[in-house]
């Protein structure tokens, strides 16, 4: 009768527990979906104050989530931080600070997901930003690294426009290179990474390909490049065209 009573209260208490986990696993279950909804929700709020030029309240909302876990939350806090510093009312001390935090997020964002694209994306972006500020022995010390990461976006979403249209200024850049740059570079590398006006060339037509009238700097580029290769005629037509473009950001304005 002990026994009979001691395995009954057994089995009741190892049905209550069982009772307890498993509302335990449906309130984890249900917090669990709720994060991810959050983060689902965030993005699109996010993606939302992009889409409208919000930067100021895009960095507001996305700062808030700086030791997030999810790359995707990451990137765009990378990018929201290098577009506060773009902007003229930013501070030149705020620009420095902003430019090697977007660097950071970028960095962790790469960390968490190494198959995100816009993590390899902005990683390159941001690390080209601090060079600005480190001077052009580190900005031409990181080029490789740069065009690397700018290579692994692309071949992870070979549509993306806009790192196809950067491959090409990287391009632009190497061929338009005083030779005192060029002096520095043979110093930092056996074999110095070099470009030509033509490479460039063919990425910002990739990227028109890609995106037809995507974005007014690239649509400048074209322009710019063919009067480095002394084609006025194909000079003056994209030209035109970025001249032409709406103006949506300051950069356009710029543009």
């Amino acid at each position: 009768q002990v026994l009979r009573k001691g395995l009954q209260r057994g089995v009741a208490l190892s049905t209550g527990s069982l009772l307890v986990y498993g509302a335990h696993k449906l309130i984890s279950g249900f917090a669990e979906v709720h994060a991810s909804f959050k983060v689902e929700e965030v993005i699109e709020q996010a993606d939302y104050l992009y889409g409208s030029g919000e930067t100021e309240k895009l960095y507001q909302l996305l700062v808030q989530h700086k030791n997030s876990d999810d790359a995707e939350l990451l990137w765009r806090l990378a990018r929201a931080s290098r577009d506060l510093a773009q902007l003229s009312s930013t501070s030149t001390e705020e620009k420095r600070q902003l430019a090697y935090d977007a660097l950071e997020y970028a960095k962790k964002a790469l960390e968490k997901n190494e198959s995100n694209f816009a993590a390899h994306k902005w990683y390159a972006i941001c690390l080209s930003d601090v060079g600005d500020f480190e001077g052009i022995k580190t900005k031409i010390g990181n080029a490789i690294v740069i065009k690397e990461h700018f290579q692994r976006a692309i071949e992870l979403n070979p549509k993306d426009a806009t790192t196809i249209h950067l491959i090409g200024i990287w391009c632009y850049s190497f061929a338009e290179m005083p030779w005192y740059q060029r002096k520095i570079a043979a110093t930092l590398f056996a074999t110095p990474p070099t470009s030509t006006f033509q490479e460039a060339l063919r990425y910002f037509h990739m990227a028109e390909e890609a995106d037809p009238n995507f974005y007014s700097k690239n649509l400048l580029f074209l322009g710019k490049t063919y009067l480095k290769l002394n084609n006025k005629k194909m000079a003056l037509l994209w030209l035109s065209k970025a001249k032409e473009y709406p103006a949506h950001t300051e950069e356009d304005k710029q543009v």
